[in-house]
């Protein structure tokens, strides 16, 4: 698996990188063809917090998971873990969606603007038409809140979120 680590408001040392790459390596054991596989990381500081971001983004899904520590490897560990318990979790569900061979995957651009707007950062996406099922799966991966969707029987967009209560609500465009 090939690894790009970044820093934000933190230099990483050779010691942070090691560690960073030992813990997402143990994770190709769950990944077919993972020499094909690029993992994202971001490592963050805010206040005394060490945050960790790791995207994973594969052909049919996107594996992606922040946390949150006072302490470096602390963090690196929760998010390699919490991302190991995600591919375990979805695994039978994923593995019968692509005997179905439907696509999850989509395009994503951030851009952070820099006027006084209240909009700090605009995302733009590549909707894939899917069921409420897999819009599901895909907001799961992601870890959000909800997931922007085309449904493929209706041809329209809709919106999968989570309720408070932890189901899942729908919202569906006329």
């Amino acid at each position: 698996m090939e690894i790009t680590i970044r820093g934000d408001k933190i230099k990483i040392t050779e010691a942070m990188k090691n560690y960073i790459e030992e813990k997402i390596q143990k994770l190709n054991k769950y990944l077919e063809n993972s020499s094909n596989i690029h993992a994202n990381v971001v490592v963050k500081v805010k206040n005394y917090d060490q945050i960790v971001e790791i995207t994973i983004p594969l052909k049919s899904f996107i594996l992606r998971s922040e946390e949150s520590q006072d302490d470096f490897y602390a963090a690196v560990d929760k998010a390699v873990t919490k991302l190991e318990r995600q591919i375990r979790k979805n695994k039978t569900r994923l593995m019968s969606r692509q005997e179905k061979s439907y696509d999850f995957s989509f395009v994503e651009f951030e851009e952070i603007e820099e006027n006084d707007s209240k909009i700090i950062k605009r995302k733009k996406i590549e909707v894939k038409p899917m069921d409420e099922e897999e819009a599901i799966i895909q907001m799961e991966l992601l870890n959000h809140q909800f997931y922007m969707y085309k449904d493929r029987e209706t041809d329209k967009y809709a919106v999968v979120y989570k309720r408070k209560d932890g189901g899942y609500g729908l919202i569906e465009s006329e």
